[in-house]
């Protein structure tokens, strides 16, 4: 049954590394047996990062990524396919969010939001996907959010970008379900990240959102350790495009009884 999630000889590649989810996600595959390609928009920032997964015995390849660049994503999917012959897993992570009322966002916020996380997300899983196909084998995880199948005031773009990453798995999944390729959507709810760490400062709004995830909490980084392996590795062979919502319950709809 473990060799079910052992992903021992495997390369996964996690983008938006340097920190937040996409650290959490990486530690998670090593732990598991797979060696990274680590990437984000400046390479420096990995350093810290690579260190910490050589710690634990696996490999780490720090490398470059742009995601509004079609160049630099050929770039950086060609260099670890160099150094390491192939790639088994994505976790496209890279994303970003600018959070206004929707009568203060501007054009230029809408672009930078679904040009990171819908476009960017797509271009890399089609990089990814090429080599893929050659090897009629591969897990691509695209992360969403619990904004993939709710809508939140203020975020009105992020929303719109998280839901398109939804369907986009959906289609990605039937595009290449004959060639070995499984595609999920792996949702996270409220987790505390550099993004959004000045929400958890605020006293009111952390009882606000507590008061509405069933499990009572935020999630903790841990909480992705077993759902992002899961789709990583051999046991998810039979699931692809699916949404996992890794959320406590919040996206039941639910709040805490008041009689």
């Amino acid at each position: 049954m473990s060799d079910l999630f052992d992903l021992s000889g495997r390369v996964a590649v996690v983008t938006g590394a340097s920190r937040g989810l996409g650290q959490y996600f990486g530690k998670a595959l090593a732990k598991a047996g797979a060696d990274l390609v680590i990437t984000a928009r400046k390479k420096e920032d990995l350093a810290d990062f690579q260190k910490e997964i050589e710690a634990m015995g696996r490999k780490a390849l720090p490398l470059a990524l742009d995601v509004h660049d079609q160049d630099s994503i050929k770039s950086m999917v060609s260099d670890a396919i160099a150094h390491y012959g192939k790639i088994d897993i994505l976790v496209n992570n890279a994303g970003c969010n600018v959070r206004k009322p929707a009568v203060d966002v501007t054009w230029d916020d809408w672009n930078l939001i679904l040009n990171t996380n819908l476009r960017g997300t797509f271009f890399v899983a089609q990089e990814v996907g090429r080599h893929m196909i050659k090897a009629q084998y591969g897990r691509i995880i695209n992360i969403g959010s619990v904004t993939s199948v709710a809508g939140y005031a203020g975020l009105g773009p992020y929303c719109a970008s998280r839901g398109g990453v939804k369907q986009l798995t959906m289609s990605l999944a039937d595009d290449w379900g004959r060639d070995g390729i499984t595609v999920n959507c792996l949702a996270p709810g409220w987790f505390k990240t550099q993004q959004n760490r000045v929400l958890y400062e605020n006293e009111e709004w952390l009882e606000y959102i507590c008061d509405r995830i069933p499990a009572g909490r935020p999630g903790k980084p841990n909480d992705l350790d077993g759902s992002v392996v899961f789709l990583a590795s051999e046991s998810s062979e039979y699931v692809t495009g699916q949404t996992l919502l890794v959320d406590g319950g919040i996206s039941t709809g639910a709040t805490k009884a008041t009689v």
